[in-house]
């Protein structure tokens, strides 16, 4: 038996070594898939690539403390790491065909016959163990390297869902802030119209103005008081979504920030779009569920191959148990069968098209990826571009509009203007203040969409990389080294295959 099991060990080690020949997926893009740079502006002097915390950049310490509470007890992020662990039971499993199956009984009987007056009692004892090895030398890699792809995947997956629940978190923080600092403007306007309300009362008493006037300021003083409880709404659904996204239940969950003039905005620039490939977890989970497909198409193409089914078993029989391990009281038995299916009635053919079917699917969602990755970055490049213009001018209209509602309310008081161009003014200037605000959300949340389209600080480990990037030949020289390390860690994990399962 020792022997049988040193030779499957070795026949399992073969198979091994096999899986260095297993055949790459196919080459899924062309250079044409691949722009030699971005075409939206990028800020100068800019870090180049995200860094890990790159939310510390924002300047907000309740926004760190509510990142890494989310990191720890966000519930899509718990069910990832649970599928990395089931992910990675599926390769123990997969991997444990390349081993033999042992087993070991132990019996004990005692039987009484009666024959011509004799009463005969008989002890039976017995050990034995067996060993069996169901062996296909041609789909036991395959369907471990599936595994270990899908594990892969897996991976890829948490590391997506983390980006995606750090930008949640950092979004909605801020539409918190956001919808408070829009209520309190709408507070401070709610009381400069209640100055000219009062003005305007005066007057009316005074028979200055006339009753239209003081209709048309109350009017405006209840239409602005309606707007905050719809601010108010806003505030405290952004409020539950951030709880729930930190694990926790609305009640009771409170957040200390009022408005978003605290807030930073850093700069980050992009590097090479060929490099970006490597930084987006989502790019990096197909990439290795392309690969686990064409495994598949590897296992399902060699099950027309046959199987060797190795089993043997040996034990000790006695009637006594003192000598129940004793050399004369030894069996066992040794054999070997060979399996090649003949007729499946179009099984395997049809597991084969489908394999196929499934890699050529992913293939498309592969370059999807790839293109959708480039897509996010250039939007979030032009929105940080054209977002800060946007504030920039409307940072100078709220300072006209408060010097013309400045003016106006003077000159109303002094009997100079009419009450419509104070109502005028005073619209002009509110508007101007609520959309500033909603502009520096929309500018500073385009930063999050541009870290999180870069990336995230994450990059793929060389080693993992199963799919080719298709380089451009117009490619900058300085792209050489980081081309040519890629390369080599992928030739180094091929040259050790998987081993590492054994060893």
């Amino acid at each position: 038996m020792n022997k049988l099991i040193r030779a499957s060990s070795i026949a399992a080690v073969a198979f091994v070594a096999a899986g260095c020949v297993v055949t790459p997926p196919p080459v899924a893009l062309t250079p044409r898939d691949v722009p030699t740079s971005f075409s939206q502006p990028i800020a100068s002097n800019a870090p180049v690539w995200p860094k890990p915390g790159w939310w510390e950049g924002f300047g907000s310490s309740e926004l760190d403390s509510l990142i890494v509470e989310a990191h720890q007890n966000n519930l899509d992020l718990a069910s990832a790491v649970a599928g990395v662990m089931q992910a990675r039971a599926q390769t123990y499993i997969s991997a444990s065909a390349l081993f033999p199956s042992l087993s070991a009984s132990a019996t004990a009987s005692r039987s009484s016959t009666t024959a011509q007056g004799f009463n005969l009692t008989r002890n039976d004892f017995g050990l034995s163990g067996s060993a069996s090895y169901e062996a296909s030398f041609w789909d036991t890699l395959p369907n471990l390297q599936s595994a270990q792809e899908a594990l892969k995947a897996a991976r890829f997956n948490q590391q997506t869902v983390a980006l995606t629940v750090t930008a949640s978190v950092a979004n909605t923080y801020l539409d918190v802030l956001a919808l408070r600092q829009r209520e309190t403007i709408a507070d401070q306007n709610i009381q400069a119209a209640n100055r000219i309300l009062s003005i305007t009362e005066a007057k009316v008493t005074n028979g200055v103005s006339s009753r239209l006037d003081l209709a048309q300021q109350e009017a405006l003083v209840n239409g602005e008081k309606a707007q905050v409880p719809a601010l108010q709404e806003q505030s405290n659904e952004a409020r539950f979504a951030l709880a729930v996204l930190l694990g926790r239940t609305p009640e009771g969950f409170k957040v200390a920030g009022q408005n978003l003039d605290g807030i930073k905005a850093p700069t980050v620039a992009p590097g090479l779009p060929s490099e970006l490939l490597e930084r987006r977890p989502d790019v990096a989970q197909a990439e290795a569920q392309l690969a686990a497909a064409h495994a598949n198409v590897d296992a399902a193409r060699n099950a027309f191959f046959p199987q060797i089914n190795l089993t043997a078993s040996g034990g000790y029989a006695s009637t006594a148990l003192s000598s129940l391990v004793n050399p004369s009281n030894l069996g066992f038995s040794l054999g070997a069968s060979l399996v090649q299916s003949i007729f499946s009635g179009g099984r395997h053919s049809g597991e084969l098209e489908l394999s196929k079917a499934q890699q050529l699917q992913l293939i498309e969602a592969y370059r999807g990826s790839v293109l959708n990755a480039f897509k996010d970055v250039e939007t979030a490049l032009s929105q940080v571009a054209h977002y800060a213009q946007e504030e920039k001018y409307t940072t100078a209209q709220v300072k006209a509009a408060a010097e013309a509602f400045r003016i106006s309310e003077i000159q109303y008081r002094e009997g100079v203007a009419d009450l419509l161009t104070v109502l005028q003014s005073q619209q002009t200037l509110f508007s101007a203040e609520d959309t500033l605000v909603q502009i520096k959300l929309a500018r500073i949340q385009a930063d999050i969409g541009l870290y999180r389209a870069l990336g995230g600080g994450w990059s793929e480990n060389p080693a993992d990389m199963t799919q080719p990037v298709a380089i451009p030949a117009n490619l900058p020289k300085t792209a050489a080294p980081a081309v040519n390390a890629a390369k080599k860690a992928k030739k180094d994990q091929k040259n050790r295959g998987i081993l590492d399962w054994l060893f």
